[in-house]
């Protein structure tokens, strides 16, 4: 059996993609452990989450277990079974679920246009020009 083939599919993921459900943002907690994961090198357990966790406040192992359920629910991080546990990895990358978050805030806004004006005043010299690159030769779509 391949690896792939170890790796358990989310409950209900095909609602998920047809947009019957919406993926909620991770809250602070939920946060703390993605930045973990996306830190780690590969597959983590609930344990070694627990363990690299330092949100500065007692946090319980099955606290951690819990959010890595919730975050699996979300389709945030997938899971696969090792032994007797489960081991956690993101299924996207940090630089993705930012990019997810800012279309988010986004087409929240009641301007878009404004909202993107604003957001492009507050980039630095250096970041307009990496922009400025990205967009460099990509017409209207």
């Amino acid at each position: 059996m391949s690896s792939w083939d170890m790796v358990e599919r989310q409950p209900g993921a095909a609602r998920r993609r047809a947009g019957v459900l919406r993926r909620s943002p991770p809250g602070s907690l939920e946060q703390s452990v993605l930045e973990v994961l996306w830190d780690g090198d590969g597959w983590l357990t609930p344990g070694q989450v627990h363990e690299r966790l330092a949100t500065g406040r007692a946090l319980g192992y099955t606290t951690v277990m819990t959010v890595l359920v919730r975050l699996w629910r979300k389709g945030l991080v997938k899971r696969e079974k090792t032994g007797r546990a489960f081991s956690y990895r993101p299924t996207s990358s940090r630089e993705e679920s930012v990019a997810e978050r800012m279309g988010a805030i986004l087409a929240a806004a009641a301007d878009r246009p404004a909202a993107l004006g604003r957001l492009i005043e507050r980039l630095d010299d250096a970041e307009r020009a990496q922009l400025r690159r990205l967009l460099g030769g990509r017409g209207p779509t």
